[in-house]
């Protein structure tokens, strides 16, 4: 590439950001023309590419990516110690092309509309309705964990394996579609990450690949919380960016599946946030819910307290600080934080449906 195109391609990386910022201070805008219009024909496009392949494709463009980077600085060593601006010149000239194909193909979908918007619903909540919540939560997963086991204290174990699990994600996301048909999509691209180990040791459950269109889940994770996360990771793959948005999409979509586990998988996250939420708020009332959650629950609980605790290690809080600046960037105020969002979410989902079914 000429020093020339360079340079024009380094000059239009903060003429970009500018762009991106001004046309994301309309987010109505946003949600008509890019997300519900430009986005559905580039993602498409991208699963129609990429998703028939059974393995990530997105991770094996990284790591080539990435050789080439290095094979580049391993050769070029003495012209960069050289002319170090020239590097840094190619540097910027990468960040640009990064920026634009990131925000082009998926980017953009940070400044929409909030789902609070598309579904007619709040996020605030009181204590008393989040004790009220968390009760209706344990009685759900209680439920289901005695519907699956036949007993209170065995834990549920999935016996399905990952690509079935997959496979029952996209029937879920169908059956969801019959009530909200804006959920409703073609061409699934849902995959296991072949950088599964490593994400664990991030504290990751999966990912959205912007670049190529696939789900990308980690295929480590204890199968009891595999359903939630493979919903949770195809609802970035319908444009939505927040994390409590696709964590509060994976419920829905789990919960109304017409699998127990799928349901067992949903109730069970959600209580994880609940009483996450409820312990900080009220914690006498916590106890006291903790106490009738079922034996059989609590197993899962400790299971997957034990495969995160087994991977734990000084780099995760830095992957962490990492990714909450890349949320905050990108129009998520709450960064990390906003994974708990779903707590209000669900309250209010359930106020609006029990206020549509009291005027029947």
């Amino acid at each position: 590439m000429r020093q020339k195109t360079k340079t024009i391609i380094a000059i239009a990386l903060p003429i970009q950001v500018v762009l991106v910022q001004w046309i994301g201070s309309n987010p109505q805008f946003v949600e008509d023309y890019y997300s519900n219009g430009l986005y559905l024909y580039i993602s498409s496009f991208l699963r129609i590419v990429f998703g028939w392949i059974p393995f990530s494709m997105g991770d094996i463009i990284y790591t080539a990516l990435s050789i080439l980077a290095i094979r580049f600085v391993y050769k070029n060593w003495k012209n960069i110690t050289k002319k170090p601006l020239l590097f840094l010149k190619d540097i910027v000239v990468v960040l640009s092309l990064v920026f634009f194909a990131f925000h082009l193909l998926w980017g953009m979908n940070y400044h929409r509309q909030p789902i609070t918007w598309k579904l007619g619903i709040e996020r605030e909540y009181t204590v008393d309705e989040l004790v009220e919540f968390t009760r209706y939560i344990v009685t759900q997963t209680n439920q289901y964990q005695y519907e699956i086991t036949g007993d209170t204290i065995s834990p549920v174990h999935i016996p399905y394996s990952k690509s079935e699990i997959f496979a029952k994600t996209e029937e879920a996301y169908d059956n969801f579609a019959k009530q909200y048909p804006d959920f409703g999509f073609e061409y699934h691209s849902l995959k296991s990450s072949i950088y599964s180990v490593p994400l664990t040791f991030m504290g990751y459950g999966g990912y959205l690949n912007p670049f190529t269109n696939e789900a990308q889940v980690n295929g480590i994770t204890p199968k009891f919380r595999l359903p939630t996360v493979s919903c949770h990771e195809v609802g970035h793959q319908l444009g939505y960016s927040a994390e409590g948005a696709t964590n509060f999409i994976g419920f829905l979509v789990a919960s109304e599946s017409d699998d127990s586990y799928f349901k067992y998988s949903a109730y069970n996250h959600a209580l994880g946030y609940c009483l996450t939420d409820l312990f900080y708020k009220d914690e006498e009332r916590y106890n006291e819910i903790v106490a009738t959650i079922n034996m059989g629950v609590k197993e899962n609980f400790n299971e997957l307290r034990d495969f995160w605790e087994k991977y734990e290690n000084p780099m995760e809080p830095i992957f962490k600080s990492v990714f909450n600046t890349f949320l905050k960037v990108n129009n998520q105020k709450e960064g990390i934080k906003s994974y708990n969002g779903v707590v209000g979410l669900m309250i209010n989902h359930r106020k609006q449906q029990m206020g549509h079914l009291s005027n029947l």
